[in-house]
């Protein structure tokens, strides 16, 4: 679709979908608006790339609906100084929103054509802010710990306890939490000086996080 007015009557109903399911932070909204969700959808789900659903990229995975991302981005309330940890890269569309928000995005992936797609994606982009790294998410990036946000686009069981100690004080991790195969709860964490408070925002379905890094057939 080339026509400049389809381009932008797609890019008004995207938003609008946005705000219609609470995605309210201007912020946010801007680096949506901004980056192309088209760009990190390939092949036969090319045509449905502005639409809120989530559609499968590679290595068995799925590019989240925009609105979730929406909601996940907004429920960090980064800041342009802050450090960002993303676990599961995956398509790479959540952690350039990201890039557009925060001073530097950290993603990890377990799939090495994932982080190698994205990274290709991100030099397309000119984005220079993000650092993608082919490792087991679940263990963080212990090296560049602490981090002010973490958001973690794989369900856990439980919010992970390397990711928690990762957490600066003050800091706020975003998680889906249940078991794979059931509607998941979206938790917000929030790291204060005595401990973590939980606040349950809404119910999602996300891959599982899985331990170590895929071999190349996985």
């Amino acid at each position: 679709m080339t026509d400049p007015d389809l381009v932008a009557e797609r890019k008004m109903q995207f938003l609008f979908a946005l705000r219609s399911r609470g995605v309210t932070d201007q912020a946010v909204l801007s680096a949506m608006e901004h980056v192309d969700r088209g760009l990190f959808v390939r092949g036969l789900f090319a045509e449905r790339a502005y639409e809120d659903t989530p559609l499968p990229i590679s290595c068995g995975q799925t590019i989240s609906q925009p609105s979730v991302v929406g909601l996940m981005t907004q429920a960090l309330e980064i800041t342009p100084r802050d450090k960002v940890l993303e676990v599961g890269t995956g398509s790479g569309y959540q952690a350039a929103i990201l890039s557009q928000l925060a001073r530097r995005v950290y993603t990890v992936d377990r799939h090495k054509r994932l982080v190698m797609e994205a990274r290709g994606v991100f030099d397309a982009l000119g984005i220079v802010n993000i650092t993608s790294l082919i490792a087991d998410g679940s263990f963080g990036l212990p090296d560049q710990a602490p981090f002010d946000r973490i958001i973690v686009t794989a369900a856990a069981e439980d919010p992970p306890g390397p990711l928690l100690a990762q957490l600066k004080i003050g800091g706020i991790m975003v998680v889906p939490v249940g078991q794979s195969d059931a509607v998941q709860s979206l938790i917000r964490v929030r790291r204060t000086e005595t401990g973590f408070d939980y606040d349950e925002m809404r119910a999602v379905r996300f891959v599982p996080l899985l331990e170590g890094v895929a071999r190349e057939n996985d």
